[in-house]
């Protein structure tokens, strides 16, 4: 197995992690020297690239790859690597695709189920970017002869990126926004997940990667409190709430996704099915375990 990551982040480096004692080599990608400098002296085979132009080490990595992650975002010219050309590569080896995208290519559904059959009706800008992507990608697999899986990630914790560390910080906030719920997912999950169905040989397709269950986010904030022996923030009413533009645009979508297709297609059974398995998790990753 030879695998290439495009985009380094949070998620993917944990994926990496995960499938590294099985990989017979990793090659990843990050946007700044200095960020592959770091890496390389962690043992990590980084390569620089921006998005314009498939660098030659990369491209040679490219050509005898047998499987491909790609984490890194769309943007208002597509997805960065098949717009540098990825198509015009001789990949005689790529068996199979992990793409990341999100839950939020549904768009609002006010509460409703969702699941892979659910028709998207994106809102955002970038939502509409990662539909777009998703469709790319799956014109390039069909071309490759290559299984493909589209992870439709929701909102993503785990350690270092929680309610816990947002609590600490002092800037968690409780909005109650009456009717509104949202899913996560644990970047274990996530790791796990996109583990199993790289290293399988089923067919993929689309699959939610997101928790057992969707709530609303201030009951979040208030068990991370109580695992943490403090009091909750007060609930603030969202109509009132100072809100970056962005932030605000995550209140206007409101929907239940459903992730019995991963788990039926996959065998995948979730490490953190709930906020509550995940929270203590990332209490117990710090040491700070009550």
């Amino acid at each position: 197995m030879q695998l290439a990551i495009i985009g380094f982040g949070y998620s993917a480096a944990a994926i990496a992690r995960e499938i590294r004692p099985q990989a017979g080599g990793i090659i990843v990608t990050v946007r700044s020297e200095a960020k592959a400098v770091a890496l390389r002296a962690a043992g990590w085979d980084a390569q620089v690239f921006d998005g314009s132009v498939i660098p030659p080490r990369l491209a040679a990595a490219l050509s005898d790859t047998t499987h491909l992650l790609v984490s890194a975002p769309p943007d208002e010219g597509g997805d960065p690597l098949l717009r540098a050309g990825l198509s015009r590569l001789a990949m005689p080896a790529l068996a199979r695709i992990a793409y990341l995208s999100t839950v939020g290519v549904y768009g609002d559904y006010q509460g409703g189920w969702v699941n892979e059959d659910t028709p998207p009706r994106p809102v955002s800008p970038r939502s509409l970017q990662r539909l777009d992507a998703e469709q790319a990608w799956q014109d390039f697999a069909a071309c490759q002869n290559a299984e493909l899986g589209i992870f439709r990630l929701s909102g993503i914790y785990g350690p270092g990126r929680s309610a816990i560390e947002n609590l600490r910080a002092g800037t968690a906030r409780r909005l109650v926004k009456p009717g509104q719920v949202f899913n996560r997912i644990h970047v274990g999950d996530i790791a796990g997940a996109v583990t199993v169905g790289l290293l399988g040989s089923g067919p993929l397709g689309i699959l939610n990667l997101t928790d057992d269950e969707p709530c609303p986010p201030q009951d979040v904030v208030a068990h991370a409190a109580g695992l943490l022996g403090i009091e909750p923030p007060p609930e603030q009413p969202f109509e009132t709430a100072e809100l970056s533009p962005m932030a605000r645009s995550f209140y206007g979508e409101n929907k239940r996704v459903s992730n019995a297709r991963i788990k039926a297609r996959l065998g995948y059974a979730f490490r953190f099915p709930t906020y509550r398995e995940g929270l203590r998790a990332c209490l117990e990753a710090a040491g700070q375990a009550v």
